[in-house]
């Protein structure tokens, strides 16, 4: 979709902002570019839609060089989101999601009806928001009408220049979460720049991490965090990069432990028995069907009657697939020793502590060896 081939740009003075840069960007890929400040990842993302032109080499957009493409042509091709968003205050909210369309040719129906939808889309009720002005919305509003507005005419590639750098951290990962949402559903081929590895980890399908004017790794989140490719890699993303890495290891079926289950119609005492043959002071209480329904302690079930009479409400759980960081949120919120873990309703196992070090150091070990995460196993965590 995107293509580098031995891309330069240097400036008259004789500053080389991109130095020799080739690289590629799937059909649907978010890809990140990751730096500190002057280190060319703006200046790439610019030389795309030809705001900035490139000294040397060749860029492709769906296999045409854009050199030969007229430049305003291009860019109403090309979606584009910064963080000063720049709308226009004297347009409302529809009107201004609907500007590219507009500058198409879209009747003007049509427009505000694909503006609706994309306000729609961004989590931004067109019937509330569409007849407002920009200085009536938040910062974090103002931004989804920028991402809603680059989308409007559908384009196939979106551009994001620290799109989300102008908010508190708050509603800035509200916004990262619903613009993963977002490209879930759409699947626009995105670059996407950012100096915050949190955030380029958390986003992007693939990292680029720059040094000066050149790419030093280009690989996923979970290869940069674990393998780093050089020194300045490691050093960039931080001693703290296997704490990052929970952000993008999620829990895998075979990542949980099995414990004692009481079933919600079952008698106290039978599950009383059960649990003392296992040594066990508690258990997942599940009904017919498998699903959880909570969980009970031993001493509550001396007191005679049904499991379901005694059940305590599960409160943490989280879904297969969740982020491991996410999954030890909910302990530490909790000061549970696990966290059940569901398939929709369905119980499937509980993540402990030991487990999610145990995953994590998995995950870690199947990218240095080039194998999938399932291929590779522990005895258990004392022995690394």
């Amino acid at each position: 979709m995107i293509r580098f081939e031995q891309v330069t740009k240097r400036y008259p003075d004789g500053t080389t902002a991109v130095d020799d840069l080739s690289f590629e960007v799937a059909e649907g890929e978010l890809v990140t570019l990751v730096g500190p400040s002057g280190c060319g990842k703006t200046t790439t993302m610019m030389m795309v839609n030809r705001l900035i032109e490139p000294s040397a080499g060749r860029i492709f957009v769906e296999g045409a060089d854009i050199a030969t493409v007229d430049p305003v042509r291009l860019r109403r091709r090309i979606g584009y989101v910064i963080q000063q968003v720049g709308l226009f205050p004297h347009r409302t909210v529809l009107d201004n999601t609907a500007t590219v369309p507009a500058l198409l040719g879209w009747k003007r129906a049509k427009a505000r009806a694909r503006a609706a939808e994309l306000l729609d889309l961004v989590g931004l009720d067109p019937t509330t928001y569409g007849t407002r002005y920009p200085e009536q919305l938040s910062g974090g509003q103002r931004q989804r009408v920028g991402v809603a507005r680059a989308l409007a005419a559908d384009p196939p590639v979106l551009l994001m220049d620290e799109p989300f750098g102008a908010v508190d951290p708050v509603v800035r990962e509200q916004l990262q979460d619903e613009f993963l949402r977002m490209q879930a559903a759409v699947r626009k081929t995105v670059l996407l720049v950012t100096h915050d590895i949190e955030e380029a980890v958390r986003l992007g399908d693939r990292i680029a991490v720059y040094g000066q004017g050149r790419i030093e790794q280009f690989d996923t989140p979970g290869t940069v965090l674990g393998a780093p490719a050089t020194p300045y890699v490691a050093s960039f993303v931080g001693a703290d990069r296997g704490l990052k890495r929970l952000s993008v290891t999620t829990i895998e079926p075979d990542d949980l432990e099995q414990p004692p289950v009481a079933r919600l119609d079952e008698p106290a005492e039978r599950a009383v028995e059960r649990l003392r043959a296992e040594r066990a002071r508690w258990a997942v209480v599940l009904d017919a069907d498998g699903d959880l329904r909570g969980w009970v302690g031993i001493d509550e079930l001396t007191a005679g009657g049904t499991v379901g009479e005694l059940t305590h409400r599960m409160t943490a759980w989280v879904p297969v697939g969740t982020p491991l960081k996410q999954a030890f949120g909910v302990m530490l919120q909790y000061d549970a020793g696990w966290v059940a873990v569901v398939d929709g309703a369905r119980f499937l196992g509980v993540l402990t502590p030991a487990k999610l070090h145990e995953a994590l150091r998995r995950s870690v070990d199947a990218d240095a060896r080039g194998v999938a995460r399932g291929q590779v196993s522990f005895d258990s965590v004392s022995d690394a």
